[in-house]
């Protein structure tokens, strides 16, 4: 099985920092079809996500949860079915078993569904999410430009070992994926 690990916020929805209502959820254009596209091609699709807000008091995580089922509903009218949404609560400073850049829910996934990691591949718009990919040793972990791709882009500059693949958004994340996957 393979798969395609995937950020929420700024990869797949607008950022709204801090999103907790799920009636702000916003889908990057593109996304359902890209999304489809690799379910179609055998990916299976998975959800990595850090939501901070939970563990700082912004927002409970039971919004997080309709925040999650508001998005899950919109790709489901494409086809689009999530094996798994991945969570993290915690703030930035408070340990955290799976809050990325640590690839812990990328080998659960791995456990639970028989992923195999090295034909798999990390989407997102940060550096923790690429080296999440990187520390899980996915075939390729891919920066978008959406969401802070664009900033991070600039400021981040992985080493040349890293195979960091920077693409416009996730239809062009899918593009390149279904190429380099290609017999």
């Amino acid at each position: 099985m393979k798969a395609v690990f995937l950020d929420r916020d700024g990869t797949l929805i607008t950022d709204r920092h801090f999103l907790s209502d799920p009636a702000q959820v916003e889908m990057i254009p593109g996304v359902p079809e890209a999304l489809r596209r690799l379910q179609d091609a055998g990916f299976l699709l998975v959800i990595v996500t850090n939501q901070s807000g939970i563990g700082r008091g912004y927002y409970t995580e039971a919004d997080m949860h309709r925040v999650n089922e508001r998005l899950e509903s919109e790709l489901a009218r494409a086809g689009v079915r999530f094996a798994k949404i991945y969570f993290s609560p915690e703030a930035p400073e408070d340990p955290g078993r799976g809050r990325k850049p640590s690839p812990a829910f990328l080998f659960d996934a791995r456990d639970e569904f028989g992923v195999d990691l090295g034909r798999s591949y990390m989407v997102g718009d940060k550096p923790i999410d690429v080296q999440c990919g990187w520390n899980a040793g996915v075939k390729r972990s891919l920066l978008v430009r959406t969401g802070y791709g664009a900033q991070t882009e600039r400021e981040f500059t992985p080493d040349s070992e890293s195979g960091l693949v920077v693409v416009d958004d996730c239809a062009a994340a899918a593009d390149w994926i279904l190429s380099a996957d290609a017999p």
